[in-house]
């Protein structure tokens, strides 16, 4: 089972970001109020990164990771079409 540690960008251009084994169903779960209580009041949100992980250990921890950085580096990582796996 392939996971993914995603990032989404929210209508006051905040940043979520979450780990899912659907990229699509979770985006549409944050449009449908059914996602994260820290997105209600700010959809709609679109996918701006996506990643795979190995497994969701692994997904966690680079989730983790991704979540401890400031904005300016998250736009780097969204912005860097290398890094987009």
């Amino acid at each position: 089972m392939t996971w993914f540690v995603y990032i989404v960008k929210a209508v006051d251009n905040s940043f979520y970001t979450g780990i899912t084994i659907n990229l699509e169903k979770r985006v549409e779960k944050h449009n449908n109020k059914r996602g994260s209580k820290s997105l209600f009041g700010k959809i709609p949100v679109r996918l701006v990164y996506k990643e795979e992980a190995k497994n969701r250990s692994e997904a966690l921890k680079r989730e983790a990771e991704i979540k401890s950085w400031d904005r300016e580096k998250k736009i780097q990582l969204i912005n860097d079409p290398v890094a987009q796996r």
